[in-house]
């Protein structure tokens, strides 16, 4: 085993303290002896969810060497907030200590630059790893198999249970529900998303009729005590009466038959799409990627594929999938929808012209139209957000998760990360942008809405429940409020900035080369004019871009991916994996900025 630099690990510093403890602090002396594994996250991000899935296995593993600790560090201002926190905790199972970080001081002590990273200190208290974005479990394992090994035979490693301390479970009918879908009875069918099972509700949104689903979490078939799910999200009535349900983590939709309570799997396989995979095909044979919800329109089921920002279609006849809009970049691009970028698209709503989109990581509406391109309605892209209502040009959402369709054209918007339903009503003359308006506050975390008559039942996610309200006929009034994610922005020099991605395979693998270039980097700015030259894609993860001297800050946004394999030549079928990672960088042009910006996909500290 190669010798590691000696970097000592700074200490775990967070405002909110420390949740999954017992009401225990730590420091990182009293993990000493500990292989601790720190993932930087926020919950609103897809990539972090998809990391708190992968490390699910190794943390089970290894539950007596290593220690897993979560920081949780907010993109937005409503996961800042304490409450908020500890409602995701439970919301996604996060069964390790998180540290509460708000003011990002454990973010900047680790020099941390993107959602998620995961960073390895040893039981001695060095650091010596780092791996933003996805895809480094399994690097991640063969490094802590290195590291017991090593520290059992110095008599450095302490073995043991570790600090986790489970809550209290909390007695509710629901519990984080995702979606709602109105039945033809008059019922509710409701994502259970928590709980890993669908929940049938009496007219009254209150009275369980049926679950569907033994709540363990699974991608099993079969009848409702025998169903299992995986955070399911998304539900839509299929023409004859059937359900497809968004099962989220399981990468994969479902269908549910009404009638005899049966449950069977329709699209994916289970696993994650990655890049390089098919994106069409029969649809049991293609991976896919957080499906989040789900459509009806124009003969196909449409798909928010959370997970790769793209909106996907299945085609229940035929049996097949297909990419239908975007291009797997982050980020708000209009266009043809080939060439369209999406942020996390999470929410979706048919209507005979058009299909609307609730854009979560861009805190925007969008939709596509039938002659095949992307309109943004609200929202100006990654990095702006807030409670603001008014001209659709200005107006401001806060990571919203639904949108529903109402009869008179306009759209409901669930804006979550704003505890509020918010209304968009199109313009009625070209050249104008429409206007936003807020229908009702005080609801908490809403995540989606459905029309019952007159009134809207919204899913209070964070209270566990689904909330009838009457539509009114008035907005009510809220101040506006405008924010910007709060990372500071780095300083570059105007003209040459070199951009280098620092990517080193794990031990014991390299570089797939087997068919082509196995690495990729796309660069876009915003505004575009912030780069003179260097955007666009290539597959050399180094590139020299030259920076507008007359644009005074921006945003770099950056898209890099790597793929290795086991390097062992007689393995014939070597297992590979791929590492990817999306970077939105703030920079300030200044006179004493820096001419070399390095962003860290995955390496090791070593000498």
């Amino acid at each position: 085993m190669a010798t590691r630099a000696r970097v000592r690990a700074p200490e775990l510093i967070g405002r909110g303290g420390w949740l999954n403890t017992g009401d225990t602090q730590y420091t990182l002396a009293d993990l000493r002896g500990r292989i601790v594994i720190l993932d930087f996250w926020t919950f609103c991000c897809i990539n972090c969810l998809h990391v708190l899935d992968e490390l699910r296995e190794l943390e089970e593993k290894h539950r007596d060497t290593v220690v897993i600790i979560g920081v949780h560090s907010p993109k937005f201002v409503h996961e800042a907030e304490h409450q908020a926190v500890v409602d995701a905790v439970e919301r996604y199972q996060v069964h390790h200590p998180v540290l509460d970080d708000p003011e990002l001081a454990t973010w900047k002590q680790y020099a941390v630059r993107a959602w998620p990273t995961l960073v390895v200190i040893d039981p001695e208290g060095y650091v010596v790893a780092q791996h933003a974005g996805e895809g480094h479990a399994h690097a991640i394992e063969k490094l802590v198999e290195e590291l017991e090994a090593e520290h059992a035979a110095k008599g450095t490693l302490r073995r043991g249970d570790g600090p986790y301390v489970a809550p209290e479970p909390v007695a509710t009918h629901l519990r984080f529900p995702g979606k709602a879908l109105v039945l033809p009875d008059g019922g509710f069918l409701v994502s259970d998303t928590t709980r890993h099972q669908l929940v049938r509700l009496a007219a009254d949104a209150e009275t369980v009729v049926q679950r569907y689903g033994d709540g363990e979490r699974g991608l099993v078939d079969g009848g409702p005590e025998r169903a299992r799910f995986s955070e399911p999200q998304g539900l839509a009535l299929l023409p004859g009466g059937r359900v497809v349900v968004a099962d989220t983590v399981n990468h994969a939709l479902r269908v549910l038959d009404l009638e005899n309570a049966e449950t069977t799997t329709v699209a994916g396989t289970g696993r994650q799409w990655w890049q390089g995979s098919p994106t069409n095909g029969p649809a049991r044979d293609v991976d896919l990627s957080s499906p989040w919800d789900v459509a009806w329109w124009q003969g196909e089921v449409w798909i928010a594929m959370a997970g790769v920002h793209q909106l996907w279609a299945y085609d229940p006849e035929l049996g097949t999938v297909r990419v239908a809009a975007g291009t797997t970049n982050e980020g708000l691009v209009d266009g043809p929808v080939a060439e369209a970028w999406f942020a996390q698209p999470s929410g979706l709503a048919a209507t005979e012209e058009r299909l609307w989109v609730a854009d979560s990581e861009t805190s925007a509406l969008r939709y596509v139209d039938r002659e095949g391109a992307v309109h943004t309605a609200v929202g100006t892209g990654l990095f702006d957000f807030g409670h603001r209502d008014g001209a659709a040009g200005q107006a401001l959402l806060q990571h919203p998760l639904g949108v529903t369709a109402l009869p008179d054209g306009s759209v409901a918007v669930s804006d979550t990360y704003n505890h509020a339903l918010r209304r968009y009503t199109p313009p009625v003359q070209e050249g104008h942008s429409g206007e936003v308006t807020t229908l009702a506050t005080d609801l908490r975390e809403p995540s989606d809405a459905v029309l019952v008559g007159e009134d809207i039942v919204v899913v209070e996610s964070a209270r566990h429940r689904l909330t009838r309200l009457r539509l009114p006929e008035e907005a009510v009034r809220v101040d506006a409020v405008a924010h910007r994610t709060q990372r500071a922005a780095t300083e570059v020099a105007a003209g040459k900035l070199r951009l280098d991605v620092v990517f080193q395979a794990p031990a014991g693998q390299k570089l797939d080369t087997r068919y082509g270039p196995s690495t990729r980097l796309l660069v876009s700015s915003t505004p575009p004019e912030l780069l003179i030259s260097g955007e666009g894609a290539g597959t050399d993860l180094a590139r020299d871009l030259e920076i507008d001297p007359a644009v005074a800050e921006g945003v770099l946004h950056v898209s890099a991916m790597a793929a290795s394999c086991d390097d062992d030549p007689s393995n014939e079928y070597p297992a590979c994996h791929v590492h990817q990672q999306d970077w939105g960088v703030p920079v300030q042009v200044s006179a004493d900025g820096v001419t070399r910006l390095p962003l860290v996909l995955a390496g090791m500290d070593q000498e």
